[in-house]
């Protein structure tokens, strides 16, 4: 899903807005969730998921094509943890704790 085909669903969900104030309200859901996320605090949307910025080290890797080591900064990185409900959303019916199949031998 793009920007625009969320801004036409948030103006075809939500009676009352135009087009245009539509796009105000997802720039300004945006806006606000890039100011939070870059003071480094997390963003809980509650049946949804997680949002938490994780400083990762610099460390040694190894440029594949050469084997030659080189030095990765250190930097900052977004992960995103889909809670339980989105979890059983995208994989019905393994929320449960199901028993694998027999084995055949």
């Amino acid at each position: 899903m793009t920007k625009a085909e969320l801004i036409d669903a948030v103006y075809e969900k939500v009676g009352g807005f135009s087009k245009k104030e539509a796009a105000e309200v997802v720039e300004a859901v945006f806006d606000e969730m890039k100011d939070v996320l870059s003071q480094g605090e997390k963003i809980k949307l509650s049946g949804f998921g997680n949002f938490v910025v994780r400083a990762k080290a610099a460390r040694v890797g190894r440029n594949p094509q050469t084997g030659d080591e080189i030095m990765i900064a250190a930097r900052r990185v977004l992960t995103f943890r889909p809670s339980q409900v989105l979890k059983e959303i995208l994989n019905p019916g393994r929320g449960q704790s199901e028993a694998p199949p027999p084995r055949r031998s």
